[in-house]
């Protein structure tokens, strides 16, 4: 059987790869309201998570294999060492997907096999194959992956291909674990592949690969143009260590450039027919709910989502845009569904009207998310006289956060001023539903209420990064507060909107601390495995 596809498809791992960042850890709730925007993207397969890492991940994958791996739907992905269990706890949790995907992997590079696994080649070699046809007893769909395959002997590599391509595994996963490679030679790896692994066209040959050096989507773009059908990528290029490769980056890159790479593909040069099946008006809306729910922020100058990416300062670049976009912009801002839009929307409106409106911005929301996010909008209205699109995400994207419900901010106040001290006193909703208030005296007002609250929570803490943006312009806008905390080894972010930036600052903080105090309630129970890279 010859495995072909005519366009790229784009394997989404923010869910698994993207989470192993420091700080970015998502509950079940965030995981699933992130899956839902994927689909809506139009990404070909969600990794959702390693179902054998923890009940967590399993309930993860399978409530997202349940609700978004519908028939019409992305195929939905477990990673799965190359071992029995692993890749039995995938199988249960894929089961309700309409179309399902079990990823497994074992290394291949020598300097993995002597100091991490301590094994042979010859063993390892018998433990691919025999895993791979295990994986596809439970299903077709079986991806694997040579992890550390951009530093493994290739003569090793191609013999570990062709075997367990002969088990069973429709997807060939070459992953530069490290980010070590550069794009000639991750180029010259699928070529040799493709010229020496004789089944090789069984099998759609995908890439992996991390940032390291920077030089992540540059080396996709070289594996395209050498026979690489499947891109493993995250949204905002997040993961491990400098993050993965990253999804918005390569789709725009291969649909700006589609000219240059139709021929690639066995397409016409003048072809304009998309190399994706990805819905790019989604992108930036997508961006953003990432970044607001891992509390990872984007750089302004970040490739295509950055703040900057359409900005001009140059007097002679300004004069270029207003004569002609395309003198200084090679794409149009609203094909990343960037907009500018003003809602008409006042306090008068009603719900029906702001539902309309949402749905227009692409959030289909359920009736209690709907209700929270009219109250905040109600809210804003009355200190707003324009409310604009992007205030809309703010708000909408703030309320349907799934943090933990533990401590809640009822009251925040401050005093502060050029020759006062400043001095918070905040009232919170602890989980027994009792209200406590404290004060404290801080460095300025936000260190205050701060301090007030790790009075009243009362659990240990760094606070390693706090960041605040504007969403729109003027001195009304909405403020976002982000905000970093470490605990032992471990780093909780938090994240709110507000147009008063000192409660933004709180409901963050607080949203950070619920996040921790949820991982210490849980910390007593049996430890689970750690994710492996792949």
């Amino acid at each position: 059987m010859t495995t072909k596809t005519d366009k790229i498809l784009i394997f989404d791992t923010t869910l698994r790869d993207g989470e192993q960042c420091p700080g970015a850890t998502l509950n079940i709730d965030e995981k699933l309201v992130i899956a839902k925007q994927l689909a809506r993207l139009g990404v070909d397969i969600i990794e959702a998570g390693f179902a054998f890492a923890s009940p967590g991940d399993f309930e993860a994958v399978s409530k997202i294999a349940e609700i978004v791996g519908t028939e019409n739907g992305p195929v939905i992905c477990s990673l799965a060492r190359a071992i029995k269990a692993d890749i039995e706890a995938a199988a249960q949790a894929l089961k309700p997907a309409a179309k399902g995907r079990i990823h497994t992997f074992i290394s291949t590079s020598d300097i993995h096999l002597e100091y991490q696994l301590r094994k042979s080649r010859a063993e390892v070699l018998a433990i691919a194959q025999d895993m791979v046809a295990y994986a596809k007893s439970f299903m077709a769909d079986v991806e694997f992956s040579p992890m550390d395959a951009a530093r493994s002997d290739p003569e090793f590599l191609y013999q570990v291909l062709e075997a367990t391509i002969a088990a069973g595994a429709t997807t060939i996963n070459i992953p530069d674990t490290v980010g070590y490679i550069t794009p000639s030679e991750f180029g010259a790896i699928i070529k040799g592949i493709k010229e020496n692994v004789p089944n090789i066209d069984q099998a759609i040959i995908s890439v992996h690969g991390h940032n390291d050096l920077g030089l992540a989507v540059a080396n996709f773009l070289e594996a395209v143009k050498n026979g690489a059908r499947q891109l493993e990528c995250t949204i905002n290029g997040i993961g491990e260590r400098a993050g993965n490769a990253s999804l918005e980056e390569l789709v725009m890159a291969l649909h700006v450039r589609r000219q240059y790479f139709n021929p690639y593909l066995g397409r016409p040069e003048e072809s304009q027919e998309s190399l994706t099946n990805i819905d790019t008006r989604e992108i930036y809306r997508t961006s953003r709910l990432v970044s607001n729910l891992t509390g990872m922020l984007v750089q302004p100058n970040k490739a295509i989502v950055g703040t900057n990416a359409f900005a001009h300062e140059s007097g002679i670049h300004q004069d270029g845009v207003l004569k002609n976009k395309l003198t200084y912009e090679i794409m149009d801002a609203q094909l990343i569904g960037l907009t500018d839009n003003q809602i008409v929307l006042g306090k008068h409106s009603g719900r029906n009207a702001f539902r309309t409106r949402l749905k227009e911005l692409g959030f289909e929301l359920s009736d209690s998310e709907l209700n929270k996010a009219f109250v905040r909008f109600k809210e804003v209205a009355d200190k707003k006289k324009e409310i604009s699109d992007r205030d809309l995400e703010a708000i909408v994207n703030d309320e349907i956060q799934q943090a933990p419900d533990l401590f809640r901010v009822e009251l925040v106040q401050v005093s502060c001023g050029s020759n006062a001290r400043p001095t918070a006193t905040v009232t919170l909703r602890t989980p027994e539903g009792q209200e406590l208030t404290d004060a404290a005296i801080g460095t300025g007002p936000v260190d205050a209420v701060y301090k007030a609250i790790n009075r009243v929570v009362n659990v240990p803490n760094e606070l390693i990064e706090f960041s605040v943006q504007s969403v729109t312009a003027g001195i009304d806008a909405i403020g976002e507060v982000t905000i970093r905390l470490r605990y032992e080894s471990r780093v909780f972010s938090g994240h709110a909107a507000n147009t008063d930036i000192i409660v933004a600052s709180a409901q963050a903080y607080v949203n950070a601390l619920n996040r921790l105090y949820a991982a210490l309630q849980t910390q007593q129970k049996p430890e689970s495995v750690s994710a492996q890279k792949v």
